[in-house]
């Protein structure tokens, strides 16, 4: 496997592809660090060279984008950020629930985890 940004990419995939694989790269970046590192085609990871992937770990250096550590970081503090100024979005962090306005009563379930069982309550025999 190729390291690019500290992560390993899948060999068997195609360049544009395998770049998805590191935090903070998504399709138009992908195409932009192909085209920036002068690649021949979309080559399969596995195909590439010593030198090619060196060229295209500094073309993704040069794109500015913010990608693993950094952006994960920066998310991080942006959530923390909200949960300390007491905002409504940062309630909603610390309550493990949706921030953006979706429905609980049904669906949610991603962000609320399993269903847990209520036990009923003892009938009482009249």
């Amino acid at each position: 496997m190729a390291l690019v940004a500290g992560v390993n990419i899948p060999d068997n995939k195609r360049v544009e592809i395998a770049l998805r694989s590191v935090y903070g790269v998504g399709p138009a970046v992908a195409k932009r660090v192909v085209e920036d590192s002068a690649l021949p085609g979309n080559p399969r990871v596995r195909e590439l060279s010593e030198d090619e992937l060196n060229r295209l770990r500094s073309a993704l250096d040069r794109s500015g984008a913010i990608i693993e550590g950094d952006l994960r970081r920066e998310v991080q503090m942006n959530v923390r950020r909200l949960i300390d100024i007491g905002s409504y979005r940062g309630l909603r962090h610390r309550r493990g629930l949706p921030a953006r306005g979706q429905r609980t009563k049904t669906n949610a379930r991603t962000k609320r985890g399993r269903r847990r069982a209520i036990a009923n309550k003892k009938k009482v025999s009249a």
